[in-house]
């Protein structure tokens, strides 16, 4: 496994970011969480979890430990594969997604889009003993973009909604809440409403 990449950051989306490491440019699958603890820097540690399919090696990335472990815990569930578990990370925070699991919150964590009712139950069930015996995650920090509806409806038709329905959320949002919602918060808001 890979465990962190070290390099240069090249490009950096809602949903993913291009690290260049030793002239290679490596494709990381990103959460929001993570989105919003990245600052435009030059050089950037980002640690990595690999996952290999038949079809594909897919690399996903977190801003700290804590968030890679809460990942691996998700997608060890029945069920729940690492896209799942980065739309739950983008959805709400690592550490709210694991206080709705040792609380035995059934009905947050099925508000998350992708998660039923059966789903949240399984998560409950298998992850709340070990979560218990871990620590709290990390606290968000919102960033500010120009482009903010842009990059959110391009974060949403790489989740896999239709650009559509995405970008009709999307201007329901911009007229309730005003064009002022970082991207990550619009994307926030449109999950919920997709």
């Amino acid at each position: 496994m890979i465990n962190h990449i070290k390099g240069k950051l090249v490009q950096k989306t809602p949903t993913h970011v291009v690290v260049e490491a030793s002239g290679v440019g490596y494709f990381i699958n990103i959460s929001l969480h993570t989105y919003a603890q990245i600052q435009e820097v030059e050089t950037i540690l980002i640690y990595t979890y690999l996952s290999i399919r038949e079809d594909a090696h897919v690399l996903y990335g977190f801003f700290d430990e804590s968030e890679r472990r809460l990942f691996t815990h998700l997608i060890s569930v029945s069920g729940i594969g690492p896209n799942t578990a980065r739309m739950m990370l983008s959805s709400i925070s690592p550490q709210e997604i694991q206080e709705a699991i040792v609380r035995g919150d059934v009905a947050l964590v099925q508000k998350i889009k992708g998660i039923g009712p059966k789903s949240a139950q399984r998560l409950i069930l298998e992850l709340q003993d070990k979560l218990k015996k871990e620590g709290s995650g990390t606290l968000l920090s919102l960033p500010s973009n120009n482009t903010a509806k842009e990059e959110a409806l391009s974060a949403l038709v790489m989740l896999g909604f239709a650009k559509l329905s995405a970008e009709k959320a999307l201007e329901q949002i911009i007229r309730a809440e005003g064009s002022a919602l970082s991207v990550e918060r619009l994307i926030k808001l449109a999950l919920k409403n997709l």
